[in-house]
């Protein structure tokens, strides 16, 4: 009797030692949570976010606050079973983050990236906002192309087949909304004065071009710059142009409020979809705010992920969160998801 107490004894043991290894154990998933939340109005690390150098801004009593989610790249099962009964964390496949072929530090690398041509598309299209346009002008002229002779550095392209070109964006998707060898009527001021080339597209790699460089500009008489660190991908362009806008307009965007939110956003305004809308809500709602700005696409999302107190305003451009910002303030109704 007493030999086999010790056997059980012992497999026991061993049955609680395997099983601690087991929950000790890294698993191909991470763990996203809510991350910190960033006043876009307001100062990090002794630093106001938004720079302004060369003309007046104001002040906001309240503030625009642009959301993040925090990723535990290293997950063992313990920390997994403790995210998949959280309301607050997620359980998704390590490859959902970190892509098969790509390391930890390029997948960082390209967030940095992504992060800073938010921050470009944020302050375009602001700026554009208040007043101040784009001018897409032609930097080089191919050689062999279709536009030699009807085309030169410096025009200002203004339009294609009678449709505006407010961005650089806009006139690739002019060029490619039609099929190689069609003539295209492509409108341009050259020293001050108006202009239109008739240039038939060629055939590049597969695409609709016309043969030239471009390159977008937009003076304004001022510098702005954006000083964020530690923090990635597209998903703050949202914030960061509603923020370029309160500083730069006597007017208060918050009205006082605590206003979060998320999105991408490009040259036009238009606001896109992105991840981690559940966790960015519990952040939001944790740094007190009184609204999230919401992306159209992420509706559905959202509100399946309420908070409660936190109203979910639905916005698919910057003109739709000015218009949503409007209402909070005057006492109306912003639309909703």
């Amino acid at each position: 009797m007493r030999r086999r107490g010790l056997t059980v004894l012992l497999g026991a043991l061993f049955t609680a030692l395997l099983g601690i290894g087991v929950l000790a154990a890294p698993i191909p998933y991470v763990v996203l949570g809510p991350g910190p939340t960033v006043d876009t109005l307001g100062t990090e690390d002794g630093k106001e976010v938004i720079q302004v150098t060369g003309r007046e801004t104001s002040d906001s009593t309240g503030e625009l606050r642009l959301t993040t989610v925090g990723v535990q790249p290293s997950v063992k099962l313990r920390t997994a079973i403790q995210g998949w009964f959280s309301d607050d964390e997620a359980v998704v496949p390590r490859e959902l983050v970190y892509p098969p072929g790509e390391s930890r530090e390029e997948v960082e690398e390209r967030n940095a990236e992504d992060f800073k041509v938010s921050q470009t598309s944020a302050e375009t299209v602001a700026l554009r906002e208040l007043g101040f346009p784009v001018r897409v002008v032609v930097k080089t002229v191919a050689e062999d192309g279709p536009s030699v002779g009807l085309l030169r550095p410096g025009d200002v392209v203004d339009s294609v087949n009678g449709q505006p070109v407010p961005v650089a964006s806009r006139l690739t998707e002019l060029i490619r909304a039609e099929p190689p060898g069609v003539t295209l009527e492509i409108g341009y001021i050259r020293d001050g004065a108006p202009g239109t080339a008739r240039v038939t597209s060629q055939e590049k790699d597969g695409r609709p071009r016309i043969g030239v460089g471009i390159e977008q500009q937009q003076p304004h008489p001022f510098t702005l710059t954006i000083d964020l660190e530690d923090i990635g991908g597209p998903s703050a362009g949202l914030m960061f142009a509603l923020g370029i806008i309160d500083k730069l307009t006597p007017d208060d965007l918050t009205g006082g409020q605590i206003i979060a939110g998320t999105g991408t956003i490009d040259d036009e305004g238009r606001v896109g979809p992105i991840g981690g809308i559940p966790q960015k809500l519990v952040g939001a709602k944790d740094a007190g705010a009184t609204a999230f700005l919401v992306p159209a696409d992420n509706c559905a999302e959202a509100v399946r992920n309420p908070q409660p107190g936190l109203p979910l305003l639905k916005v698919a451009t910057l003109d739709e969160a000015l218009t949503a910002l409007e209402a909070l303030r005057t006492g109306g109704e912003p639309a909703r998801c």
